[in-house]
């Protein structure tokens, strides 16, 4: 048999062995055990008649993964503490990447949406932000420390309230999937309401720069994680609404355990926002270019793990895959 038609007459079962890999915990044993078999004489077939083809290194490393999925010691050693932030998190958000980029531009329109609000009426930070929180901003405005607000706790206790509220926000956003991607896409706007909202009441009392200074030192990180979170939710409930081939249930529970991932994902971020936020962020008499520096710096961590690394992440079998019909 030629090895384009080998190819053709079993690319879809690979596809489909590679989804088996993916979600192994939601699928019936005998089926596992299956595909296994039928891989296996897969690549016997291909190291017989294609030794040196890119497509038996496709199949050997695809035996080997389901073979690492069936047989795995269940014991977690440390070493899955790195891998699941460098390998796991980053191929479940490749995965989910149209989510990411939906979350995104739900945040960002509802920040636009906050900012046009608030210019064209005066009494909508109130609405949005409370009378007592408003009256407490103008209060500091008056005193010279705009942002006062941040140095009313001490570091500490204000540190573990401040993370563990943050980490509960991203669990809610992604635990709201359950009600469809609706409720996600829902509180994502809320959140860039409020955002919108926040930094053109400074901008109204000509103090966009130092508000942005302030909260952009630990908001970088906090609100990237926030819109990652929203597209946990996303994968969540678009497993209720978009079943395809699977039940719906099943699919259900294969978005459910993507979006945990990501969302899961969201916690080291959530602490390092919350320790910038409780000590460096209320100490506004800081160098400008210091803030300014942790503010790139930040950035430049985000850009680097959600987009280039993200993107530079694809799966080795889908690059052997691509570089077989492409040559």
């Amino acid at each position: 048999m030629k090895e384009i038609l080998f190819i053709r007459n079993n690319i879809d079962k690979w596809r489909s062995v590679e989804e088996l890999i993916d979600n192994v915990n939601f699928e019936m044993p005998d089926r596992l055990a299956e595909a296994y078999t039928d891989l296996t004489a897969d690549l016997a077939f291909a190291q017989t008649h294609y030794p040196h083809s890119r497509i038996t290194i496709y199949l050997n490393n695809l035996s080997s993964s389901l073979h690492n999925e069936l047989y795995r010691n269940k014991r977690e050693k440390w070493s899955r503490v790195l891998t699941f932030w460098t390998q796991e998190v980053p191929d479940v958000m490749w995965k989910e990447r149209r989510l990411l980029l939906i979350s995104f531009l739900i945040f960002m329109v509802s920040v636009l949406i906050g900012v046009l609000s608030t210019l064209g009426d005066a009494s909508f930070p109130r609405l949005i932000l409370g009378d007592g929180y408003m009256d407490m901003t103008l209060e500091n405005i008056a005193k010279g420390k705009p942002m006062g607000v941040y140095g009313s706790e001490e570091e500490s206790v204000m540190f573990l309230g401040i993370t563990l509220n943050n980490i509960m926000v991203s669990f809610n956003i992604f635990v709201s999937g359950v009600l469809t991607s609706f409720m996600p896409g829902y509180q994502l706007f809320q959140n860039g309401i409020m955002v919108g909202c926040f930094d053109t009441f400074f901008y109204q009392h000509g103090l966009l720069g130092e508000s942005l200074l302030a909260t952009m030192l630990h908001g970088t990180l906090e609100l990237s994680a926030i819109v990652v979170a929203g597209a946990a939710g996303l994968a969540m409930g678009n497993g209720w609404l978009f079943p395809g081939t699977y039940s719906r249930i099943v699919s259900f529970q294969r978005g459910a355990k993507r979006g945990m991932k990501i969302v899961v994902g969201t916690v080291p971020l959530f602490i390092l926002a919350g320790f910038i936020e409780s000590f460096i962020t209320r100490h506004t008499e800081i160098n400008d270019f210091v803030r300014l520096t942790v503010i790139l710096l930040s950035l430049c961590f985000v850009i680097f793990y959600f987009i280039y690394f993200l993107f530079s992440h694809d799966s080795s079998h889908e690059k052997i895959l691509n570089s077989i019909f492409l040559k």
